[in-house]
């Protein structure tokens, strides 16, 4: 962490902020970022450098909303099914008539 000049922090109350990577393994990506969350894992990165690890259950690159694979509930069959369930379908077709 590079100090701001002539700010001076108070010693020993702050966070280990260091660089540390978080890896998806659903989607095979990983990222590298700073961070003060604590981590026995490490890995060596691409520049040949060992940072800590944290793994990751779901990320940007594994998550349906940023990916578009969104899985889309069948709400209309539902709503049918409620229908049937409770005489709205027959009532429905009753008023039509």
């Amino acid at each position: 962490m590079v100090p701001l000049p002539g700010v001076d922090m108070k010693k020993g109350i702050h966070p280990n902020y260091r660089e540390v990577v978080f890896q998806d393994a659903s989607a095979n990506f990983a990222f590298l970022t700073r961070s003060t969350i604590k981590t026995n894992e490490t890995i060596k990165w691409v520049d040949g450098k060992e940072y800590p690890l944290v793994r990751l259950d779901i990320s940007s690159a594994s998550h349906p909303f940023f990916t578009g694979k969104m899985k889309f509930i069948d709400t209309t069959g539902r709503v049918e099914k409620f229908q049937r369930k409770y005489g709205w379908d027959k009532r429905k077709k009753g008023a039509k008539e």
